[in-house]
């Protein structure tokens, strides 16, 4: 038995009284979500990608979308007289019924034979921390459906040319009127005898055989500009899907994941990391060694400087992008406490801090004066 269709309202998202514009955002959220490019492999994703794709076919038709408000699935279902609408395509990119309906004009036909602009793909790409913050070049690797170098997209053995279909005259779709219960049913459906392409292929190309299209791996040298943060995206246009019938190509759209440092934390174009210094050096004042992008840089740090401190090296952070300005790179000293002292140093500790008295801690005496007060 077959599986019964869910509700193409359902499907995308959306009231059954969406507007046009409701129902194309909704169906470009699901496109991309479950784009076959994104999910290589995995058959729930491109099951809900083909399911998507026909529930928009659908209700982006004023006509077809009437059919189906007033007779549910069983408009397009031949066994109950309905048009048989048909929803299957090349190779799960099925540029002339898929996304045809997402670009096209008013009918099915028009959509067919019209200008289809490609899709876009979707890729990745890892870079190090460094590499974000001064820019570098990577290589990425994507599958790519292209215009058949032997047809030139047209689908026809070399030297021969796609005929006008002689059933629906090169319109690409036909009508037909059906008898039901509540009287006669006129539909307009795709042309079976060319598919609704309007166009009859008699010999087809050999290498694409006869779709037009062919797949394959394109691989490009991708500048990444400085400054890019994790999780941000890169579009080189035209380096999509090709289009359909003189369609423009869509663009190949790169998300950029930068690796964490070891030092290091950003916050839009500062960077934050946390130095370890020793008493000795928090009470006397020291030159410390400091990481930054470019290496390691000496800071003299003050004495006297309490645990926490914050210091700041301007313009040592991440480049503003497309800018000749930079962040800053703010450090927090951290007094790292002795541990498993000797006798000898227990002794001269307790020596120093009787020698220090209540001048040299002025914080921790204020603080226990104001307790003894407040708790007396």
């Amino acid at each position: 038995m077959a599986e019964e269709k869910r509700d193409y309202y359902e499907v995308l998202g959306v009231a059954k009284g969406a507007s046009d514009d409701e129902i194309k955002k909704a169906y470009r959220s699901l496109a991309k979500k479950y784009h076959p490019d994104m999910h290589p492999g995995d058959k729930e994703a491109e099951a809900k990608f083909k399911e998507a794709n026909e529930a928009y076919a659908v209700l982006s038709d004023k006509e077809k979308r009437s059919q189906y408000d007033q007779f549910g699935h069983a408009a397009f279902d031949p066994s109950r007289g309905g048009t048989g609408f048909d929803f299957n395509g090349f190779g799960g990119f099925d540029f002339g019924d898929i996304f045809s309906s997402f670009f096209g004009g008013s009918s099915s036909g028009g959509r067919r034979n019209g200008p289809v602009p490609g899709e876009d793909i979707y890729a990745s790409v890892t870079v190090s921390f460094e590499e974000a913050a001064f820019g570098c070049k990577k290589d990425v690797s994507f599958g790519r459906v292209g215009k058949c170098p032997d047809c030139s997209g047209s689908g026809a053995k070399k030297g021969t040319s796609p005929e006008t279909c002689s059933t629906c005259h090169g319109t690409g779709k036909v009508s037909s009127a059906q008898r039901t219960p509540f009287g006669v049913f006129q539909s307009t459906q795709p042309c079976s005898a060319c598919r609704g392409t309007g166009k009859i292929i008699k010999e087809p190309c050999t290498n694409c055989r006869g779709t037009g299209y062919i797949k394959t791996t394109k691989k490009l040298s991708v500048s990444i500009p400085a400054g890019i943060d994790d999780g941000q995206r890169i579009a080189l246009r035209g380096e999509g899907h090709d289009g359909r019938n003189g369609g423009y190509p869509g663009d190949l759209i790169i998300e950029v994941s930068v690796r964490p440092h070891a030092y290091f934390e950003r916050d839009g174009y500062n960077i934050y990391c946390d130095v370890p210094i020793t008493f000795t050096e928090a009470a006397l004042g020291a030159e410390i060694e400091i990481p930054t992008l470019e290496g390691k840089q000496k800071y003299t740090i003050p004495e006297g400087t309490q645990p926490g401190t914050r210091f700041t090296l301007k313009e040592k952070g991440i480049p503003v992008v497309n800018s000749k300005k930079r962040g800053d790179l703010i450090f927090t000293v951290n007094v790292e406490v002795p541990k498993s002292l000797s006798s000898k140093q227990k002794e001269l500790l307790r020596n120093f801090a009787d020698s220090c008295g209540e001048n040299n801690y002025q914080k921790h005496t204020s603080f226990f004066k104001r307790l003894f007060k407040d708790f007396k």
